[in-house]
């Protein structure tokens, strides 16, 4: 606690001085006002920086580009709590997707891309600098009752890059219309996430920011940031954290970006192909465009028993390590280990990244389990980025349901999810019924 007491003292003097002045602003301000009723949260833009993204959506836009230049996808938004959104919400999300495109790469950006992912191509930070978001890729419904719909479509590489950013701002401007941001204490969120940060490297784990999409806003997530790099830079102990999952606030405090792939990755290629032998495919494409770089494979998008069909020993050896992101951590985790074996691999020489759902006691948890007998790792999103007292987190994704190999091709191929957790699976009834079918999960039980 001294560190944090040190890096607090930094920060106190600034605070009360600029408390003291807000205060004052806000005595004259707030009479003429109320933020609910207000056009203020109109003005505002909420994503300013274009790296403000996770890093697996650059990486799998580069790969996509590289190897499905022509395909075209469609995308639809689930809020999972079915919320009703103020009214009006639609038009504010239009407005704050239309100055997306006014968000460009910049040259400090590019920079810090070519310096800290060496893997990146040269050509991919050129496509960047071009890169011009279109609001013409989204549609945008409401309605009557408040519930939101929203779709994207359009060539992959294009909309590859809307799903974070989209989230994000659907996330933030739902507190800023209903009034909660009001609620978000940043100073005793640094306090908060300093100490999930003290007891995380404390325990021995190693772990990442992963909670970009469901933040409550862009100051939160800065916050956790500064408040865990700083934890970090006070505390010599085994376990570290390693970074942050978004771009820019890597750049921001001289972190190392984080991340891989994503389900969507696997769907596309099950729709184009078949969902049989997408896991071996996704593996291959990414094999072939990062060379071995990049080796954490998301494996759940058909769940465990599918993909361990798919996972041959070639791969088993290439691929450093897997990222659990549904089921039963434990379970999972022993399956995984009981694969390697089998290719007779040694599990402890394997990355096992854990990202399903964990909070700091979970991650503990797995922790004392499995530091004998792999290399564990977790990432963290909205429990470290959306944990305010009396503020609940937004459950909402945005998923990729369809896609055609490329534009000639008069129709789409439908696709879906169908993770460990039937909770998570995504899209329509008829294609998870399929995709059931041509596996057979049913028969094995999952």
């Amino acid at each position: 606690m001294e560190g944090l007491e040190r890096s607090q003292i930094k920060h106190q003097a600034k605070a009360e001085t600029q408390q003291g002045y807000f205060a004052a602003i806000r005595d004259v301000v707030s009479p003429l006002f109320q933020l609910q009723n207000s056009n203020f949260y109109r003005m505002r833009q909420i994503i300013q920086h274009f790296t403000d993204d996770d890093l697996y959506k650059f990486t799998m836009c580069c790969a996509v580009i590289e190897n499905f230049p022509r395909t075209r996808v469609k995308y639809k938004f689930n809020d999972r709590d079915n919320t009703v959104y103020p009214a009006g919400f639609a038009d504010e999300l239009r407005k704050q997707i239309a100055m997306l495109e006014n968000v460009i790469v910049t040259d400090e950006e590019i920079a810090f891309m070519r310096a800290k992912c060496s893997y990146i191509p040269a050509w991919f930070c050129s496509y960047l600098k071009g890169f011009r978001y279109d609001r013409r890729w989204v549609t945008v419904r409401q309605d009557k009752e408040g519930r939101l719909d929203i779709e994207f479509e359009g060539c992959w590489s294009d909309t590859i890059l809307l799903e974070v950013k989209v989230l994000a701002i659907v996330s933030e401007l739902y507190y800023m219309m209903t009034g909660e941001s009001a609620r978000l204490d940043y100073d005793a969120y640094y306090r908060k996430s300093w100490n999930k940060a003290r007891r995380l490297i404390e325990a021995g784990c190693s772990f990442s920011d992963f909670g970009t999409r469901r933040r409550a806003s862009f100051e939160a997530q800065d916050v956790v940031v500064r408040a865990m790099k700083e934890c970090q830079d006070s505390m010599p102990c085994k376990g570290r954290f390693v970074g942050t999952s978004n771009v820019y606030f890597a750049m921001k405090y001289n972190l190392v970006p984080v991340g891989t792939m994503a389900h969507e990755f696997i769907c596309a290629i099950a729709g184009m192909y078949g969902p049989q032998m997408a896991n071996y495919l996704a593996m291959k494409t990414w094999a072939n465009t990062y060379r071995g770089a990049l080796g954490t494979f998301l494996y759940d998008t058909y769940g465990w028993q599918i993909f361990s069909l798919n996972f041959s020993e070639d791969y088993a050896n290439m691929f450093k390590g897997l990222r659990v992101d549904s089921g039963d951590n434990i379970r999972e985790l022993n399956l995984i280990i009981e694969k390697y074996r089998s290719l007779n691999i040694d599990p402890r020489t394997k990355q096992i990244v854990f990202s399903n759902g964990l909070d700091v006691d979970k991650a503990i948890a797995i922790q004392r389990y499995a530091c004998t007998r792999c290399i564990p790792s977790f990432g963290i999103g909205t429990h470290f980025t959306n944990d305010f007292e009396g503020v609940k987190p937004r459950n909402i994704v945005i998923k990729l349901i369809a896609v055609k190999i490329t534009e000639s091709w008069p129709f789409y191929f439908s696709t879906c999810k169908l993770s460990e957790d039937h909770g998570k699976y995504t899209g329509d009834e008829a294609t998870v019924r399929r995709f059931i079918e041509i596996l057979h999960l049913s028969e094995a039980g999952s």
